[in-house]
């Protein structure tokens, strides 16, 4: 970048800031103990282990939790080294695993701070486990202020004290015994849209810093108690998605870096295998080898196998890779191929008599009606491995409603339809709520059954039993289902394996050079 720009560009900033008030005045009020827990968040970490995660304003040398089955007895603790953060962020990220825990069962937790409370989860279903249940799954969400970060909002400088009036937040809250966990496959909080705001561009990273701190605040009643599974969307790439001051992020603020930080000790990499196959044993092991947590990842919960994917990099022509179409060249984070040979090591080593529901979710989708955008490399990359595995569901999010498809593969829908179908039926979620607010739904296409852009939704997965999933999509401020369905599966093989083969180019020259580029990009940040 030119240095005369630079200059141009501090002096700027030097002028805005003598007129408008200091970016700081702009984040939320830090509490007086620096050592409180802010921003908790819980996951699955293993069969029978969970992470507690949480920000402080001040890094711990030592974060601890007390736990145990008995809220007025915590007589268990577990500690670790593990308090990071990032340049411009203000708090520090802490994480802490609980393991040994006995399956489905009720624990209450205290992270250790002179202010702190007492929360609980439910530890995760044993792999195998019938017993029915449900999750709710939300994407592209953003929260801001009573109505949530939202359109309703959209000149409002980021200075509201949160609430957990946004309808889909809200929905959650008070429905919270009605589901086991959460998925969340990307979009949090829109804090790069700050610069769309008239107000909140004068405070440039202060005003994306403060959106993330309300945000996992709101989010923090919901996700301390109910395991939070995240993977990253376009929104984590950068500071910016208009791309109008893209090559001025902040360090901090690029790469899906808050997002890495936040997540990337929370998130398992994939569950041994518990079944009594070799095979499914050594496949199984392998992806826990080549998972990329928190990107892709696989985990377990009852009669469930969940696999959650990257649909911005580290594929051929990735959307937000290097050489992608969005032009933010991030990435890549894994070797050549490691993203897609993990999803096929892992989806080989599910065992459907153990887990015999099979579910992918991702961010951006290739099914979608003419009101979206189809990303056409995601499906060259995943589709073929869904179809040749058998996977059950694809749940996408990206576009700003809430779409249902047909079991389809390769554009056809399949003939046997939701009885026993062949190819995967297909989900989007994206109607949560977010600055950008709801997409018109377009045109229908073929394959779509059902879509909704009249108010925020979410869908809910329950599953009914080994051979019945129900799909509802729930309008979040009245919790009216407007959509329900049911997929009937057999699930009469041990092992899926369709006769079809996954067509795979090989890409391993076109990772090389995106390896080369990041460096020579890395180069030219520290030395010019």
């Amino acid at each position: 970048m030119d240095w005369g720009f630079r200059t141009a560009t501090a002096f700027l900033a030097t002028v805005l800031l003598a007129v408008y008030p200091t970016a700081s005045d702009h984040y939320p009020p830090k509490p007086p103990d620096l050592t409180t827990p802010v921003q908790k968040r819980i996951a699955i970490y293993g069969p029978n282990a969970v992470s507690i995660g949480w920000n402080t304003y001040q890094q711990l040398t030592k974060p601890c939790v007390e736990y145990d089955t008995r809220n007025d007895s915590l007589t268990r603790t577990a500690c670790s080294d593990t308090s990071e953060t990032y340049p411009t962020s203000r708090t520090w990220s802490n994480t802490v695993i609980l393991d040994g825990l006995k399956p489905a069962t009720t624990y209450y937790y205290k992270v250790v701070s002179t202010n702190s409370t007492v929360d609980h989860f439910m530890s995760p279903r044993s792999p195998g486990d019938t017993t029915p249940f449900a999750l709710d799954v939300v994407i592209d969400l953003g929260v801001y202020g009573h109505d949530g970060f939202t359109t309703d909002k959209r000149d409002t400088v980021p200075d509201i004290e949160p609430a957990l009036d946004h309808s889909t937040i809200g929905r959650l809250a008070h429905t919270i015994d009605d589901y086991e966990l959460i998925i969340h496959p990307g979009d949090f909080a829109y804090a790069d849209t700050w610069y769309a705001k008239g107000k909140s561009r004068h405070h440039g990273e202060a005003a994306y810093q403060s959106i993330l701190e309300r945000f996992y605040e709101q989010l923090a009643p919901i996700a301390s108690r109910k395991a939070y599974m995240a993977s990253p969307g376009n929104h984590e790439a950068n500071c910016d998605i208009s791309h109008h001051i893209t090559e001025d992020c902040p360090l901090g603020q690029s790469n899906f870096t808050d997002f890495m930080n936040r997540f990337g000790r929370t998130l398992p990499s994939a569950f041994p295998s518990s079944s009594s196959d070799a095979t499914a044993k050594s496949k199984a092991a392998t992806a826990q080898k080549l998972a990329r947590p928190p990107f892709w990842y696989s985990f377990e919960h009852g009669m469930a196998h969940i696999v959650m994917i990257d649909t911005e990099t580290d594929f051929r022509k990735a959307p937000e890779g290097i050489g992608g179409s969005t032009g933010d060249d991030k990435g890549p984070f894994g070797a050549p191929h490691q993203q897609l040979d993990f999803l096929e090591a892992d989806l080989a080593s599910v065992d459907r008599t153990v887990t015999p529901w099979l579910i992918v979710a991702g961010h951006r989708p290739w099914y979608t009606t003419s009101g979206g955008e189809t990303c056409r490399p995601c499906q060259k990359a995943f589709e073929p491995l869904l179809y040749k595995y058998g996977v059950d569901l694809g749940v996408f999010g990206h576009v700003h409603n809430s779409q249902r498809f047909v079991p389809v593969h390769d554009g056809n829908p399949d003939p046997n339809g939701m009885s026993n179908p062949k190819a995967p039926m297909y989900i989007i979620a994206g109607g949560a709520g977010n600055i950008e607010g709801l997409k018109p739904v377009g045109k229908n296409v073929s394959g779509n059954v059902f879509a909704y852009a009249d108010d925020f939704s979410f869908a809910k997965l329950l599953f009914k039993d080994r051979n019945h999933l129900q799909v509802d999509f729930v309008r979040s401020r009245t919790g009216e289902v407007v959509d329900t369905s049911v997929l009937y599966k057999e699930h009469a093989e041990q092992f899926t394996v369709s006769e079809k083969e996954p067509e795979r180019e090989d890409d391993t020259f076109f990772f090389l050079l995106c390896i080369l580029f990041a460096e020579l990009l890395f180069i030219r940040l520290v030395f010019y």
